[in-house]
């Protein structure tokens, strides 16, 4: 074998070692043939020949793209700031490739006009109680968009909702004002409860008889459990005005 010979077997040796590309199970390859497209290729070792053909490497898992915070104004005319993360997949390769230039900056963009409009269409009150469902509509609305790219957004989370610090005290005197009012209300509520319950007694004890009598023996058997050394004694009106009575017959006989 000459010096010749052992050249070209060498050479050939550099290229098929240069032709191979490695594709790992979660990636796929996008082949260009002659700059047009000819197919997907799968996981594995795959021989790209030099000049004439091009592969592009694409990760297939699941992403996560970290929206930096967006002013908005709600539909009650509220400046907000959001921030969220939305998480999505390359479904099919060749369209992330084919129909958009770089599908990590267009999605990034894509979500942060999304949000953007999002928040306008609801009020302070909706976005700050409702977010899943808003967090919901925006992944919606981003899927179908993407979809001739190729990409399936998996879900949006919605981090953060910053509103101005002034709006933030009225907020929380606001609720320290709603919080008061149903307060009062229940303790109202409470009151008219017990004046029923207490008028119900008073018409039971005065019908029935020697109620009254009972509930008064009743108060001084608790009084006299009683550990202080305090005593009250309740007699019955009755027994005093049977004393008064006494006491104005003892004056006319004297």
């Amino acid at each position: 074998m000459n010096t010749l010979t052992v050249i070209i077997v060498v050479a050939v040796v550099i290229i098929l070692l240069s032709s191979l590309k490695q594709i790992n199970q979660y990636q796929r390859g996008v082949m260009f043939t002659m700059g047009r497209f000819t197919g997907i290729k799968n996981p594995g070792w795959r021989i790209v020949i030099p000049i004439f053909q091009r592969i592009n490497i694409i990760d297939i898992r699941t992403k996560a793209v970290d929206v930096p915070d967006q002013e908005a104004i709600t539909k009650d005319n509220i400046p907000v700031r959001i921030n969220a993360v939305i998480y999505y997949r390359i479904a099919d390769a060749s369209k992330a490739v084919l129909e958009v230039e770089n599908f990590f900056w267009a999605m990034s963009q894509m979500a942060q006009t999304t949000m953007r409009n999002a928040v306008g269409e609801v009020t302070l009150d909706e976005l700050l109680q409702n977010r899943d469902s808003i967090a919901t509509n925006i992944r919606k609305i981003i899927d179908v968009a993407s979809d001739p790219w190729g990409i399936k957004v998996e879900s949006v989370e919605l981090k953060d909702v910053i509103i101005p610090e002034n709006l933030k005290r009225t907020i929380s005197k606001e609720a320290e004002a709603e919080r008061e009012k149903r307060a009062v209300i229940i303790k109202a509520e409470g009151d008219k409860i017990a004046a029923v319950n207490l008028a119900a007694a008073a018409k039971t004890l005065s019908e029935q008889k020697g109620a009254l009598h009972l509930r008064t023996l009743q108060s001084v058997n608790d009084l006299s459990s009683d550990q202080s050394n305090t005593t009250v004694w309740m007699l019955p009106i009755e027994i005093l005005e049977a004393i008064q009575g006494l006491s104005e017959t003892m004056a006319k006989k004297k």
